[in-house]
């Protein structure tokens, strides 16, 4: 095959990247753009589709022309996406009708309250896999088609294009040409039927939802169609498309059940594929869509779990408390100390994420003493993360009674080796640190590159990745279980504060 790499398109919350693979899965080029956030009123958070599409277009031709590439060098582009953002463009003139209301934004939380009054949330609980919340897309749209004049008119008419960045970005490359999506972001907008990977005909009326604004669903690997309107990318098919969380649970090579990764970011990501069922959590996590790799494929699941606060329980320290000047100065703040002096921090300053899901906690310190210092703080607050992440996999076992063998990791906290080693000791498993910390983008040009031909199978990719470090349990497991018991008593005295 003449040509030799993968351009991945890695759309994030706060910036847009652009990544060239080759064959070995090895970066050959990279760019990145931030971009502007909006936060019209409280708890409400916009992005410009302008914005997304521009910059996502910027970085995909710096990340070729970095590479010393043109077009003819690429086999496909491969797009991952921050979930759940919801867009909404006239068809026509390809023009958006208000901002894109984003995954963060809570403007629909009366709404979600009143459909589950309405007894609705077990219906959407067993057809999606997903609670009754602001965090994913439908209540948005509806939100959209309620509120902009005329929209839903439209709407009906066919006149309107509804998307998650992934069909936004879709559409614009190939010039409107194809309105589609893929099924794991489907699977995050509460409209899709989890068993049968297409739009919901109750769960659409509920939410008084069209049809005729809806993208077609397509699997996660397969062409989508060509780019038209970037002069440096014309002719390349677009061929992969996944969530990002998706994506890096593709990307670390969790192609089997039992299989997880957890992504240490501002907050954590914990996928868990589950095989070719959808495994419904009694534990509170969601189930959803991990992929499926061809149109005539299977459906592949996953439990997801989201701890709120984990990286960004660092950035306190650091901006709130002002106890280090840099996020990297907390190991060596923490290495002061043995252990953390009987401390516990739990940092539920928006709530409890999964398996919790407590709006009303707060976050608590408890334990303190005279001799408590900011090394114990620090030590502390490092494994808070790691506390929150074990908390989910334990969950998530109970729920699909599949033993946790290893757990890959990426994300910017997993440089701290102290946090990989006390996960590893909480969880007596190895913790795996991949040599590719892009693992998301990864993801994506894996998907890409499997739809033409680049790679064979999930059995060539297997032996891309690479482990930069494996971190392996070595603390007694009694002292840790009292440990993780405590933790447990810690949470309780910040639930139901607020």
């Amino acid at each position: 095959m003449s040509r030799k790499f993968i351009l991945a398109l890695d759309q994030g919350t706060t910036s847009s990247r652009a990544i060239v693979f080759d064959r070995r899965g090895r970066s050959r080029g990279a760019a990145q753009q931030e971009f502007v956030q909006h936060f019209p009123t409280p708890g409400q958070v916009e992005h410009d589709p302008r914005d997304i599409w521009e910059t996502t277009r910027r970085t995909a031709l710096g990340a070729v022309a970095e590479a010393n590439l043109t077009s003819r060098d690429l086999a496909a582009v491969g797009i991952t996406n921050q979930r759940e953002t919801t867009l909404l463009w006239d068809r026509r003139t390809g023009e958006p009708l208000a901002p894109a209301i984003v995954w963060q934004d809570r403007r629909t939380a009366s709404l979600c309250a009143r459909l589950k009054r309405e007894g609705l949330e077990p219906l959407f609980r067993e057809r999606t896999g997903l609670l009754l919340d602001p965090y994913f897309s439908g209540t948005k749209l509806r939100w959209l088609l309620d509120r902009i004049p005329g929209a839903r008119k439209r709407a009906n008419r066919g006149e309107l294009a509804f998307g998650t960045v992934d069909t936004w970005l879709l559409w614009q490359l190939t010039g409107g040409r194809v309105h589609a999506t893929d099924v794991s972001n489907a699977s995050r907008t509460l409209l899709l039927n989890l068993r049968t990977g297409t739009w919901d005909d109750e769960l659409l009326r509920a939410l008084r939802i069209p049809r005729e604004v809806l993208p077609e669903v397509r699997s996660n690997s397969e062409i989508y169609g060509e780019i038209t309107t970037v002069p440096g990318l014309a002719g390349v098919p677009v061929a992969g498309i996944a969530g990002d969380q998706q994506a890096a649970l593709f990307g670390q090579g969790c192609f089997r059940p039992g299989l997880a990764k957890n992504t240490y970011g501002t907050g954590c990501f914990l996928l868990l594929h589950t095989g070719e069922k959808p495994v419904v959590s009694r534990h509170n996590l969601l189930t959803t869509v991990a992929w499926r790799l061809g149109p005539d494929a299977p459906l592949e699941y996953a439990l997801e779990g989201s701890v709120f606060i984990g990286g960004a329980v660092v950035q306190w320290l650091r901006d709130g408390l002002g106890l280090i000047e840099r996020s990297s100065d907390v190991e060596a703040l923490a290495a002061r100390a043995a252990d953390s002096g009987g401390v516990f921090l739990v940092p539920a300053f928006s709530g409890l994420g999964a398996p919790h899901w407590d709006a009303a906690a707060r976050g608590a310190i408890v334990g303190l003493t005279r001799g408590t210092t900011a090394a114990h703080l620090a030590r502390a607050a490092i494994e808070s993360i790691a506390f929150q992440s074990a908390d989910l996999l334990d969950a998530m076992q109970a729920d699909c009674g599949h033993k946790l063998r290893e757990l890959r990791v990426d994300g910017g906290a997993t440089v701290n080796d102290a946090l990989m080693q006390f996960q590893s000791d909480l969880l007596r498993v190895p913790v795996l640190r991949p040599r590719t910390t892009e693992t998301t983008a990864l993801g994506a040009a894996f998907l890409a590159g499997l739809a033409v031909g680049f790679w064979r199978d999930r059995n060539e990719l297997s032996a891309l990745g690479g482990i930069e470090r494996t971190f392996r349990p070595h603390a007694p497991r009694a002292a840790m279980r009292k440990l993780q018991a405590q933790w447990r008593r810690a949470v309780e005295r910040s639930r139901a504060w607020a």
